[in-house]
């Protein structure tokens, strides 16, 4: 049985950190590529960040360069997102997402992904 649970979302203030975790379970974690997609109120689901099953493949999105960094650790099959210098802008759900790949292959599109958890909200206020 699938299970993708994250964690580590909360309140915080602009400028504060969080760092999301994504602890799955049956899905041969470390034979693929992962990936943190969020999604705010009112708009489309959006790639955040992806790491290959290895870890020495990561992209990210241009709002996360500099701010978050994604990694793993295939030990533990969890996945996660450290985000720094968090802006209002990023308040979301966030997700993680199993890619049907090993290396991010067209990592932002959404439809790359078969298996996604339940989200963790973030919310960031000034």
């Amino acid at each position: 049985r699938v299970q993708m649970v994250e964690s580590g979302g909360d309140s915080v203030q602009v400028g504060g950190s969080l760092r999301l975790s994504c602890t799955t379970s049956g899905l041969t974690f470390p034979d693929y590529s992962m990936a943190w997609f969020r999604q705010a109120p009112g708009k489309e689901r959006e790639g955040v960040s992806c790491i290959s099953r290895s870890g020495t493949i990561v992209y990210y999105a241009d709002s996360a360069k500099g701010r978050f960094t994604i990694s793993r650790d295939n030990s533990k099959d969890t996945l996660y997102l450290q985000m720094n210098s968090l802006k209002p802008e990023d308040t979301a759900m966030y997700y993680c997402a199993r890619a049907r790949t090993a290396y991010c292959l067209s990592w932002s599109d959404s439809n790359e992904y078969n298996y996604w958890g339940q989200g963790t909200q973030v919310t960031v206020s000034s």
